[in-house]
């Protein structure tokens, strides 16, 4: 009899995760930008005797600032790389994908280096409208002696814009799935058991796995290529119309914590 009810027990609560989960997650989400936690690993640059490294890019990338296109490999969003020193402050970088610009971005350095401001276009894995965006950087650490201003360690301190199609996500349980789609193209459709399933529309991303965590939490693992690149645990408040989510960055390092409103 007590097996019995045990088990009766562990059906109710299996059957029940999904339809508490549907009941906080389903929805569109919009991310704040007001309260964004982001990395304080700093992203770490050097522009000298004519080349520009990105130290902290994964793979790293060194390539001449010339303003003209260079081939990199082992980057799904982008194959090719120019860096136009404007001025002694100012620097502007084109990615390209098979010939086509996919992201462009202009950083500009404060008079007194200590921080700058940039913005970007960025259509790298978009299938829709580029997501535009304006931010301001904090350098940490200086560069070396004699490199140009953008040289040193930084980190992001605050997004001013972005562009409404990069702070959308929309998610919506059905049995015991979870699925996902957003404004940029991405999507997936994956069991909340923790098995993999393709995430679609992302060249960067390839696989994708969820799982309950509780009534009120879930956790996304993305992969490439079968590697984990990122872990991010979503929690839905208490009254049902906020979200944090905290994210682990496993190709970088780093984490970062932000949260969404129920729209």
């Amino acid at each position: 009899m007590k097996k019995l009810l045990l088990f009766g027990l562990l059906i109710a609560l299996v059957v029940s995760v999904p339809a508490i989960a549907q009941d906080a997650f389903s929805g569109t989400w919009k991310f704040n930008l007001n309260d964004a936690q982001f990395p304080k690993k700093p992203d770490v640059f050097v522009l000298q005797d004519g080349m520009y490294h990105c130290k902290t890019c994964a793979p790293p990338m060194d390539v001449k600032a010339d303003g003209e296109d260079h081939p990199v490999t082992g980057h799904p969003y982008f194959d090719s790389v120019s860096i136009k020193v404007v001025d002694d402050r100012t620097i502007e970088e084109t990615d390209k994908k098979n010939g086509k610009t996919v992201t462009t971005s202009k950083t500009v350095v404060s008079q007194d280096g200590k921080t700058a401001n940039f913005e970007f276009t960025d259509s790298s894995n978009t299938n829709a409208d580029p997501v535009t965006g304006k931010g301001i950087a904090t350098q940490v650490a200086n560069g070396p002696a004699g490199s140009h201003a953008v040289s040193g360690s930084w980190v992001t301190s605050k997004m001013e814009t972005l562009s409404d199609n990069g702070l959308t996500v929309t998610f919506k349980v059905e049995g015991d799935s979870l699925s996902m789609t957003n404004r940029t193209g991405q999507s997936y459709v994956a069991k909340l058991d923790g098995t993999d399933s393709p995430y679609k529309g992302d060249p960067g991303t390839t696989s994708v796995s969820v799982k309950s965590m509780g009534k009120n939490t879930i956790e996304e693992t993305d992969k490439r290529d079968g590697k984990v690149i990122s872990i991010a645990r979503m929690t839905v408040g208490s009254d049902g119309k906020t979200m944090t989510v905290k994210v682990e960055d496993k190709l970088h390092g780093s984490t970062s914590q932000f949260t969404a409103t129920k729209q």
